[in-house]
């Protein structure tokens, strides 16, 4: 069998892709969660500063 036989498209498409590579190839989805992500954290660091700030007698 020749390398070029090896490496056919039958071999190469029942292999699954890697999670991570599935997710570093999708824009839109990284997009998603550059956008998500950085906002739910800045949200619950905001929470957690206006939990931490002491009542006013």
């Amino acid at each position: 069998m020749s390398p070029i036989e090896e490496a056919s498209p039958k071999q190469a498409s029942s292999e699954r892709m890697p999670t991570m590579q599935r997710i570093l190839d999708s824009p839109f989805l990284l997009l998603f969660l550059g956008v998500t992500l950085p906002t739910v954290l800045y949200l619950i660091w905001g929470v957690m500063e206006i939990a931490s700030v002491p009542l006013a007698k």
